[in-house]
């Protein structure tokens, strides 16, 4: 190809690789929207790139666009620091609500929960990233120093460190996908109905609960994270005393893990994630996404979908 690579062979390729991006920078940034963004720019990037006509300098698509995609996604995390200083209330990453009739691509359910990325928030970007591309999607140190421009000594040490900081707050454990649906059962039964007792039998003692309406949503009101099972379950209690009338609940897979979506009428009205300790049945992180502005992107599709799993 004289000219470079084709545009009908630029976009297949960047197609192809896609979800794979899309993956990396969700984990990377917890949102959406910037996620989109940066792949906008990394698109932009390898078409160029394309065009200019140098098919011996990207012998390898996969490995440049993620570089791309991860260095674009690293120069908008001052951007998104600054933003997240003035965001009313915790803030809490965009779940991503698997639909029943899309079998999502293998790269998609790289997500990591709810949690982790909760706990992915607190490691310096650089450290974030290297987790990400070593822990999650399996690289190994001597590919993700040319992508970072870093040496594997240098990659080898931030890998470390950031496995240390998530370790240390976030043990290994994953609950059995059963089990997780049987506990968001018991806690959605126990919080609309309002049972302060079936609450306090249900969440661990040093329970955290995380509401992020982003000061746009009348359902939460908390400013900072509520610790302890006396606290959240009264705060619960509180809050589903305010909500809409009627709430359909429906049973979707958000960031990987079973996890409720909450419908007022035909509008996402929340989306509910738990974290369990490891004996399965103990709460001991509640998610409580209601800022509408990360709901949007849940296809009101759903809404073709109630067949209610527990009926």
């Amino acid at each position: 190809m004289s000219e470079g690579i084709a545009d009908d062979t630029a976009t297949r390729v960047f197609a192809d690789h896609r979800e794979l991006l899309f993956s990396v920078v969700y984990n990377m940034l917890g949102s959406v929207a910037d996620t989109e963004d940066v792949l906008q720019d990394a698109w932009l990037a390898w078409a160029s790139r394309s065009a200019a006509g140098a098919p011996g300098e990207i012998e390898n698509p996969r490995a440049y666009l993620v570089r791309i995609a991860v260095n674009t996604a690293l120069s908008r995390q001052a951007a998104i620091s600054r933003r997240r200083e003035t965001y009313v209330g915790p803030w809490l990453p965009e779940p991503l609500v698997a639909r029943n009739d899309v079998d999502d691509a293998a790269e998609r359910t790289e997500a990591v929960s709810m949690a982790l990325l909760v706990v992915l928030e607190t490691l310096t970007p650089l450290e974030r990233a290297v987790f990400v591309l070593h822990e999650v999607f399996g690289y190994a140190h001597t590919e993700i120093a040319p992508i970072l421009d870093r040496s594997p000594a240098a990659i080898r040490q931030l890998a470390h460190r950031a496995r240390e900081h998530v370790h240390a707050r976030r043990p290994r454990y994953h609950a059995d996908p059963k089990v997780q649906r049987q506990a968001t059962e018991r806690f959605l039964q126990a919080a609309m109905g309002g049972d302060l007792e079936a609450l306090m039998d249900i969440l661990a003692p040093d329970v955290t609960l995380w509401t992020d309406g982003g000061g746009k949503s009348r359902a939460t009101a908390a400013l900072r994270p509520i610790q302890g099972a006396d606290k959240v379950a009264r705060a619960i209690a509180g809050t589903t005393a305010r909500r809409p009338a009627e709430l359909d609940i429906f049973y979707r897979t958000v960031n990987g893990d079973p996890s409720a979506v909450l419908f007022d009428k035909e509008a996402p009205f929340a989306v509910m994630v738990l974290d369990l300790d490891p004996d399965g049945y103990h709460v001991r992180g509640v998610y409580a996404v209601t800022n509408p502005d990360k709901l949007t992107h849940i296809d009101e599709a759903e809404e073709d979908h109630h067949d209610e799993d527990d009926d």
